[in-house]
């Protein structure tokens, strides 16, 4: 079920402007305005892991053969859960 929102007191210039960037758009001005709501609660930019960690090994100069080495080190074998006997 999707939530209905009515917004009151919209004054003309901003009801006009809503028509005319909707018809730039081609949508119609409800479709405007929930692009526009959507748009304005979206974060700006996500952070994907992939880049994340990118900027780590960035921030410490890791090389390929640092983290190549790093990830031969580790133990192979899987976590074995905790008991609670």
């Amino acid at each position: 079920m999707m939530a209905v929102l009515t917004v009151r007191n919209v004054p003309e210039e901003v009801h006009r402007a809503l028509r005319m960037r909707a018809a730039e758009h081609g949508r119609s001005t409800e479709a405007e305005v929930r692009a526009i709501l959507a748009q304005a609660v979206s974060p700006e930019s996500r952070l994907l892991m992939g880049d994340a960690l990118m900027n780590i090994g960035r921030r410490f100069h890791l090389s390929d053969e640092d983290v190549e080495s790093m990830s031969q080190a580790h133990d192979q074998k899987p976590a074995e859960p905790m008991g609670f006997e």
